[in-house]
């Protein structure tokens, strides 16, 4: 493994315990922007380039611009003003980087990562990509799932508007 794949996951790692540390829930959200984007350059770097840009695209770009949408609806001042003791902070920052150092230990032993991975070829006498085929999927086989979730992701966001809105007396 090169040294930017162990940059790559310190950087999913460091905006995973962000997301765990940070009292304030949008900077939360934004340390799990961070962690996505660690994760997806790890992706691009194991030459999975579809699921690196999806990645980017899908839920660094349109979850987390919902996630930051619903907390900014929500009422944020009074989740600040419950305690949050610090050693709950330091023992979920401990459990995570002992979790962390397990799973680089495993994967240095057994070799895993050493693997390469076989490279997807294109549809014969079409000229189609591994992209094509994936859109063929998701909006031909699974065309109801993909429909479903994207139903989901709107009732979701209108209750978070519908719970969020003050009553007015």
């Amino acid at each position: 493994m090169t040294f930017l794949f162990y940059i790559f996951a310190a950087l999913a790692l460091v905006g995973g315990i962000g997301v765990v540390v940070n009292k304030n829930p949008v900077s939360s959200a934004f340390a799990m922007i961070v962690s996505f984007l660690g994760l997806a350059a790890l992706f691009i770097q194991l030459d999975a380039y579809l699921v690196g840009i999806l990645q980017i695209l899908v839920y660094a770009g349109a979850i987390m611009v919902l996630f930051l949408f619903i907390i900014m609806l929500l009422d944020v001042e009074v989740e600040e003003k419950r305690a949050h003791p610090f050693i709950a902070s330091l023992g979920a920052a401990g459990i995570a980087g002992g979790v962390t150092l397990l799973v680089i230990t495993v994967l240095k032993r057994s070799g895993i990562g050493d693997a390469s991975f076989p490279k997807l070829s294109p549809v014969e006498g079409s000229g189609n990509t591994d992209v094509h085929r994936i859109g063929e999927l998701l909006f031909g086989q699974y065309w109801f799932p993909v429909l479903i979730v994207a139903v989901l992701l709107l009732v979701a966001t209108v209750g978070a508007v519908v719970l969020s809105k003050k009553q007015l007396r």
